[in-house]
């Protein structure tokens, strides 16, 4: 059907863009560049001309200098320089990289412990529904991005120390950590919702009547009839926390350097808007292009895996 086929080309969009961050060494070292190290007395050679990476402008007061723009040539500064001289596509790779790494890492964080807490609070009730709902409705109470800054301020500084764990500041472990963290009462509210209807259902009832463990009920019978719910959020997740990731690191408290993301990418080229607006644009376009065909295949998957929408599209077909 049309709409399986437009996720299908979402999801080999986002697999595309996928292979190509993965291979952001691979560039770097065909290309002769170091995307995290300044090189503002760098030469490169174009159509047999050699030309500095930071030129002297050529209008104006001619005061300070001005990175080169796209060359459009593959491993030679394709896509121009930043304002530290340094190959803009080898940094969107990595950047991308580690930007689809933070949103992979975060989604698994928060369907893990959404799930936990969605089947404890659903399936036993009672005290255990009562405080583990009052915690969600903490976090739930805060604006998701409000949320976010504030934790990023104050642990941008100092860290996380949790026992023998310990996440630096400047680690990547940092942003996936506060990401994954405010949305859990976003997935585990519907999650509980459905385990609440699915403890009353004649398969449980018939369980708990022949002796069955809880551990045995939760994972045997009640996880399995959640998984479609829990792979359905997914890509939603996967498009929610990289825009969360992009945003925070944009405004200096997700990503620290001298690691990168498409977000940080977006504010070293805000200085260059006027000038070498590529720089901003780039990463700004793969965000879009990232966050645009995961949120199409999540639909195509969501109908996909909903019965009476598999219905409705039969008909409509």
């Amino acid at each position: 059907m049309r709409r399986d086929r437009t996720a299908l080309v979402a999801l080999a969009v986002f697999l595309a863009v996928v292979v190509a961050c993965l291979m952001a060494p691979v560039y770097a070292y065909w290309a002769g560049v170091q995307p995290f190290k300044s090189t503002l007395d760098a030469v490169i050679t174009i159509n047999g001309e050699q030309r500095p990476v930071m030129e002297l402008p050529t209008t104006g007061l001619a005061l300070g200098y001005t990175p080169i723009g796209p060359t459009w040539e593959l491993g030679n500064y394709f896509l121009g320089a930043d304002n530290q001289g340094r190959d803009v596509m080898a940094r969107l790779l990595y950047g991308g990289m580690n930007s689809i790494l933070i949103a992979a890492a975060a989604t698994t964080f928060t369907l893990t412990f959404a799930t936990a807490f969605g089947l404890a609070a659903g399936f036993f009730g009672g005290v255990v529904d009562m405080v583990l709902s009052r915690i969600l409705d903490v976090l739930w109470a805060f604006p998701v991005y409000l949320l976010a800054i504030s934790l990023s301020i104050v642990l941008i500084t100092q860290g996380i120390t949790i026992g023998p764990f310990v996440i630096d500041s400047g680690s990547l472990w940092l942003p996936i950590f506060i990401i994954g963290l405010i949305y859990i009462p976003y997935v585990a509210r519907p999650i509980r919702g459905q385990v609440m209807s699915l403890r009353n259902s004649d398969f449980v009832m018939a369980a708990i009547g022949l002796g069955a463990p809880p551990s045995r009920i939760l994972l045997k019978d009640i996880l399995p009839n959640i998984s479609t719910t829990l792979i359905v959020f997914v890509p939603i997740m996967m498009a929610l926390n990289m825009l969360t990731e992009s945003a925070l690191s944009f405004l200096s408290i997700g990503v620290q350097p001298p690691d990168a993301s498409w977000g940080t990418i977006i504010q070293d080229g805000q200085g260059l808007l006027y000038t070498r607006p590529v720089v901003a644009l780039a990463p700004g376009i793969m965000i879009v292009i990232s966050v645009l065909s995961l949120n199409v295949f999540g639909d195509g998957l969501r109908d996909a895996l909903d019965p009476k929408s598999k219905i409705k599209l039969g008909r409509a077909s």
